[in-house]
């Protein structure tokens, strides 16, 4: 049974989670404050977060923050803040997916489910991924770029992985989307995967305003370059 916390201050809302998550069979821990939030979390203690972004003491970016020094655990950010900065930062920060309210109940379970399959997925198959002086530990969930350890989140680990997994290969974005996500890309901001793309670079280009293995194809999508 995969534990979620939720994060959320509405009551109203709280409760109407709380009653169809545990329908799915999910256990839920709620918080509606930042202080109950911090006094709860305990790395590997849940599969899932979904945070809300205003709370009355303080902001799920804050949480996120927090979590992502230590944890690679799958955030949902699920809140009235809609504007495209605020999904960015979200984004960028270390969140792997935004959904704003108001929202169908329908499509926040399946992408919770989306979530939790492709986190399992990338954490538990095979051994080894090497390219480019890159290597990744796929039953540790640990890259490394000349043996030195990347700080990546759960997004950009999995993003890495699927380039790793498709050398010399043109990905278009909506083949990238759904395989991280496992939904209709249309769910998803467009700036969403710029945003990965431009964060996974600064993290493995030596110089990423001139990448050389993570390459944009214009009018096609993306390809890990094979250079060594």
């Amino acid at each position: 049974m995969n534990n979620i916390l939720l994060i959320e201050d509405d009551l109203s809302l709280v409760n109407g989670l709380t009653f169809a998550l545990k329908k799915q069979g999910f256990k839920l821990e709620v918080a509606r404050m930042l202080k109950e939030a911090e006094n709860l979390w305990t790395d590997g203690k849940y599969d899932l977060l979904v945070l809300d972004v205003a709370l009355p003491d303080g902001t799920g970016f804050e949480f996120c923050k927090k979590v992502r020094r230590t944890s690679k655990v799958p955030i949902i950010f699920l809140t009235a803040a809609d504007e495209e900065m605020d999904i960015i930062m979200g984004l960028d920060i270390g969140g792997d997916d935004y959904i704003t309210k108001p929202f169908k109940l329908g499509v926040l379970i399946s992408r919770i489910n989306a979530l939790l399959r492709r986190t399992n997925d990338f954490s538990t198959e095979g051994t080894m991924l090497q390219s480019n002086g890159i290597k990744v530990f796929l039953l540790q969930g640990q890259a490394f770029k000349n043996d030195r350890l990347l700080e990546l989140t759960a997004a950009e680990y999995k993003l890495l992985c699927l380039f790793m997994r498709n050398p010399n290969v043109v990905l278009t974005k909506e083949q990238i989307l759904d395989r991280l996500w496992d939904c209709n890309g249309n769910y998803i901001d467009s700036s969403t995967l710029t945003v990965y793309m431009r964060r996974l670079r600064i993290k493995i280009e030596d110089n990423p305003g001139e990448p050389k293995m993570l390459l944009t194809v214009r009018g096609m999508g993306y390809k890990w370059n094979v250079i060594d």
